[in-house]
């Protein structure tokens, strides 16, 4: 039979409590005493349970992570900016995705309740009533990219708006005057602010353009599918704007398949700036956010307020959005890679 904490104590001639203080780097056992616990506990093959030290801490040392997906290279960069921030406190993560169902996403919340110290949540269709509805009270959450209205807890959202109005003011700068949107899902709350800033800045930009707004999934598959509508326009966009880079990508092989040269016949842009988006022909030009610094940045907001609830704040963060011109709408001037800045909305 696997070892006890009794059987550890009573080997170390110590109290059960000693062994779990000591086990737990208390500072009112002696190093000594630590040491011959510790050196025991080894010998014996003692492993803590987690389970226990739950119930005395009153901590699970773990995050609870409920993403739309954990599928594609955005997903796993967001991913990849969490745990390093998480291993950095000590915590680990459990993650579920909700598929875009908000059925899932208040089910997953549910069933992370009572097993995790905080919660990450990027549930862009899930409304303030609905995440008020299933939050509980006392557990620490933040937001990520989620529309936030009306809920009192912590937000990161990413300049969408600001990020699409200056894709295509660097699309109307370049001579394009018919520009295609690719959209995301409509329920989707950052699909929603990147179609807001492409119809108002054509509007704004190009008063004589009319919008041309085709619907996609935020995947690769459904960008291919666009792309053959787009094939059968006469006449065709100048340019394409895709409302993320997997879809942007999906669009490039539908071109290639058909001979259309991007950017030659077409330019094509994307959002996100994935790690795949500059190694794609040609490279993609694209809105770059820079995802891995949202989950280190949001899951540094929860441990803070997981350890100290009256040091956390409410307070919506917008992280800026950079524009990243590369050869898919044409050369940028220098052969780097220009990228320009937009100021926090």
């Amino acid at each position: 039979m696997a070892a006890t904490i009794r059987d550890v104590a009573r080997a170390a001639n110590v109290s059960v409590a000693t062994v779990s203080r000591a086990l737990n780097e208390h500072s009112n056992v002696s190093p000594q005493t630590r040491a011959r616990i510790q050196t025991v506990a080894r010998e014996l093959g003692f492993v803590p349970s987690g389970a226990a030290r739950s119930l005395i801490t009153r901590r699970t040392q773990t995050i609870g992570v409920l993403l739309p997906d954990l599928h594609g290279e955005f997903f796993s960069e967001l991913i990849r900016g969490i745990d390093t921030a998480a291993r950095s406190h000590g915590l680990h993560l459990l993650l579920s995705g909700s598929h875009g169902d908000r059925a899932e996403a208040a089910a997953a919340i549910k069933a992370m309740s009572g097993r995790v110290d905080g919660l990450l949540i990027m549930s862009p269709h899930l409304d303030a009533s609905a995440l008020a509805d299933n939050l509980p009270r006392a557990l620490p959450v933040v937001l990520m990219n989620t529309r936030a209205d009306g809920v009192e807890v912590p937000s990161l959202t990413v300049d969408n708006y600001g990020g699409a109005y200056a894709m295509v003011r660097h699309l109307a700068g370049r001579g394009h005057r018919a520009i295609a949107f690719i959209s995301g899902p409509e329920p989707n709350f950052e699909a929603q602010e990147r179609l807001r800033g492409y119809r108002e800045a054509l509007a704004q930009l190009l008063p004589g353009s009319d919008p041309l707004v085709l619907p996609g999934e935020f995947n690769e598959e459904s960008g291919w599918r666009v792309g053959n509508r787009i094939i059968a326009t006469q006449p065709r966009p100048d340019a394409i704007f895709a409302a993320n880079d997997a879809m942007a990508i999906g669009c490039l092989f539908c071109l290639g398949e058909a001979g259309i040269e991007v950017p030659r016949d077409i330019a094509l842009v994307g959002f996100d700036d994935i790690p795949l988006a500059r190694f794609v022909n040609p490279p993609l030009t694209t809105v770059r956010v820079r995802i891995a610094e949202l989950g280190s940045l949001a899951l540094e907001r929860l441990a803070l307020s997981v350890e100290n609830r009256n040091l956390a704040s409410a307070k919506p963060q917008t992280l800026r959005s950079e524009l990243v011109v590369r050869g898919s709408c044409g050369r940028a001037q220098s052969p780097a890679v220009a990228v320009v800045s937009q100021k926090l909305r």
